[in-house]
């Protein structure tokens, strides 16, 4: 996986009992619809929770991150297939 970590926009739902389901985001002026969540999990980073999504466009397998403290959206790395 290429490592990007990059800060990215994401549209996410919000459901009850703090579940958090991304839909799209947009990275390098082009957006990215979530076709499908390949596997998610948690970890602490200091004081901050954070929350990791695989997650696929149907071409690619990206992980994005989401910070509980601060709130915001990081594109950790993306996985392109080979060509």
């Amino acid at each position: 996986m290429q490592r990007i970590a990059e800060r990215v926009r994401v549209a996410a739902i919000f459901s009850p009992g703090c579940q958090v389901k991304p839909v799209w985001f947009e990275w390098r002026r082009r957006k990215h619809a979530v076709t499908e969540l390949a596997y998610f999990w948690k970890d602490c980073y200091g004081e901050a929770t954070r929350l990791h999504f695989a997650v696929s466009d149907g071409s690619n397998l990206f992980e994005l991150i989401f910070n509980l403290k601060d709130q915001n959206w990081t594109l950790e790395g993306v996985e392109e297939p080979p060509r």
